[in-house]
């Protein structure tokens, strides 16, 4: 085995000297970020969309979510909102192995549901960076840039115009 990775030029020149044909084989090994715990086994991350901005802290746990003091169902009564929290969970494949705890802030609940997605993804990706291709190839790691578009002067929302009269 080659202990030093070399350049192209380098094991060139040795191949000169040798009869048989040398492959340039390297072995690459593949380098994970360690795990970035806090002193309780917990990993902080955060996640912003629309105007809402969460914390989320992940541990260990039997999957109980809490969201700002509040149980999950009791918070997000929609199923729809509760269905949006599982999903990172659901494409990392460890369904109910961790407790998250959330402090949102802003926007309404449809963008804090988002907010606390996009903060559990990129929690669970510190706290197990094995995960990072799958939460990466279902784009939860991506920061959902769209935003409520500004009311311009001169019309009666962002794009919508006053009616127009002919006469």
């Amino acid at each position: 085995m080659v202990d030093e990775i070399k350049s192209l030029e380098e094991l060139n020149t040795v191949a000169e000297g040798v009869e048989a044909p040398v492959e340039a084989t390297a072995e690459v090994a593949v380098v994970l970020p360690e795990p970035v715990r806090d002193e309780l086994g917990r990993s902080y991350a955060t996640g912003k969309r629309k105007d809402a901005v969460a914390r989320v802290w992940i541990k260990p746990g039997s999957g109980k979510v809490t969201v700002n003091g509040k149980d999950m169902d009791a918070y997000f009564a929609r199923p729809v909102l509760q269905m949006i929290l599982r999903q990172p969970f659901q494409v990392a494949g460890v369904v109910d192995q961790f407790d998250v705890t959330a402090t949102v802030k802003g926007g309404g609940l449809s963008g804090q549901a988002g907010a606390v997605k996009h903060g559990v993804s990129k929690a669970l990706q510190i706290y197990e960076p094995s995960l990072r291709g799958a939460l990466k190839a279902a784009g939860f790691l991506t920061r959902d840039s769209r935003v409520v578009e500004r009311k311009k002067y001169g019309k009666r929302k962002a794009r919508r115009s006053f009616q127009f009269s002919k006469r």
